[in-house]
C-alpha cells in the first residue's frame, strides 16, 4: 500500500536554507514535496541531505524563467500550495549583477502567479518577500504598511515582486501571500552571509596565529531569527482563511559589531583579529531595521520568542560539533 499524503506542496529554491527547514516541517505533516530546482547537481541536496530528508522529496528541474516549463510541472504534479523561495538572494551580488538579479527575481514570480491563474487558481502561493524592501526607514518598527525605499538592486527586485503578488490577489482572486522575513539564521545559511561568515572562520581559525577576520560596516543594526522557526510561519500563512501579507522577525535590532563581540568571547578568540576592510563596504545600507512580529502571532498564531544569542549559541555548537565530525573522519 503505498503512502498516504495530506497535500501535495511544490517548494522553488529547495536547496537553500529554508528549503531544506520547510522540506522537514511539511514532511512531518505527511506532504507529498516536489522540489524544483535549476539543475540536478549533487552540490543542490547537501541542506537536504544534512537534514535526512533528500530521499524522500520528488526533484523537479525547471526554468522559472520559461512559463510553459511551470505549467507543464502544475499540470504534471496538480500542487495544493507553492512555496516560492527561489531568487538571486545575496544583496552585495546584485550590485554587480542587477540585471541578472532584477529579471530573475520579478519575471520568475509573474510566471509562476501567472501558470496558477491560467492551470490551476485554487493553488495557494507563498512568495518569500524581504525586509530589504523597505531600506530607508524613518519609522520602527516595520510593519506591512511601511512605505518601501530600496537601497540595493535586490530589494528593487524582491518590492517589485511583492506587488505583484499583492495584484494577483486583489485582481485575479489568487490565495497568494508575501511573507516579509528579516534575516533569519541557521547551521545550513550559505557561506556568503554575514553571520555564517563569522561563525564559520571564528570556529575554524580560533587557534590560527595568522589568522583575522574582514568585515565591512558593522555597527549598522538588524534584526535577526532563527530559520527552522521562521519555516513555520510559512506554512501558517497558507493556512490561513484569508490570504494576507506577514512580517516574520524577531522583534528587535542587534548590532553586527554586538555579534561578533558574542562569538570571539565564547570562542575565546582576541577582539584585535577583528578587521574592518572597505572592500566589503556596500555603496547603500540600512544603518538600522527590525519588525513588528504581533500580526503574524495574533492572526497565525506562530510562537517566537527567541534571543539571538540564544540562537548564537545553538549554531556556534553546531559549528563545533561539524568541525569535530570532519576532523574525526580526516584523521
Amino acid at each position: 500500500m503505498g503512502k498516504i499524503y495530506t497535500k501535495t506542496a511544490l517548494i522553488t529554491g529547495i536547496s537553500g536554507q529554508d528549503g531544506a527547514y520547510l522540506s522537514k516541517l511539511l514532511l512531518s505533516k505527511s506532504y507529498k514535496i516536489i522540489g524544483v530546482t535549476r539543475s540536478h547537481h549533487e552540490d543542490n541536496l547537501s541542506k537536504l541531505k544534512r537534514l535526512g530528508v533528500d530521499s524522500d522529496i520528488i526533484m523537479e528541474e525547471c526554468d522559472l524563467l520559461d512559463i510553459s516549463s511551470i505549467i507543464n510541472m502544475i499540470n504534471k504534479y496538480k500542487p495544493d500550495e507553492i512555496y516560492n523561495l527561489a531568487a538571486q538572494s545575496s544583496v552585495g551580488l546584485s550590485f554587480t549583477q542587477p540585471i541578472g538579479t532584477i529579471n530573475f527575481n520579478i519575471v520568475s514570480v509573474l510566471n509562476l502567479l501567472e501558470a496558477i491563474r491560467i492551470i490551476k487558481p485554487d493553488v495557494r502561493f507563498y512568495q518569500a518577500s524581504s525586509s530589504e524592501m523597505y531600506g530607508k526607514v524613518t519609522n520602527l518598527p516595520v510593519t506591512v504598511n511601511t512605505p518601501m525605499h530600496p537601497l540595493s538592486p535586490y530589494a528593487i527586485s524582491k518590492a517589485s515582486a511583492h506587488w505583484i503578488v499583492v495584484n494577483y490577489r486583489e485582481s485575479y482572486g489568487v490565495y497568494a501571500c508575501n511573507g516579509v522575513l528579516f534575516n533569519h539564521e541557521s547551521f545550513l545559511r550559505s557561506n556568503g552571509f554575514f553571520v555564517k561568515k563569522v561563525l564559520q572562520e571564528t570556529v575554524r581559525n580560533k587557534n590560527n596565529a595568522n589568522w583575522v577576520l574582514k568585515v565591512g560596516s558593522i555597527d549598522i543594526k538588524r534584526d535577526f531569527g532563527y530559520s527552522p522557526s521562521y519555516v513555520e510561519a510559512m506554512w501558517l500563512m497558507l493556512q490561513a482563511e484569508k490570504a494576507d501579507d506577514f512580517i516574520i522577525c524577531s522583534g528587535k535590532s542587534i548590532t553586527l559589531r554586538s555579534i561578533i563581540e558574542y562569538v570571539f568571547k565564547k570562542l575565546d578568540v582576541s577582539i584585535n583579529k577583528l578587521v574592518i576592510d572597505n572592500d566589503f563596504m556596500r555603496p547603500t545600507d540600512i544603518e538600522d531595521i527590525y519588525g513588528d512580529n504581533t500580526p503574524a502571532k495574533t492572526k497565525l498564531g506562530w510562537q517566537y520568542d527567541l534571543d539571538f544569542y540564544q540562537v548564537l549559541d545553538l549554531l556556534i555548537k553546531e559549528e563545533l560539533d561539524f568541525l569535530d565530525r570532519k576532523e574525526v573522519v580526516n584523521a
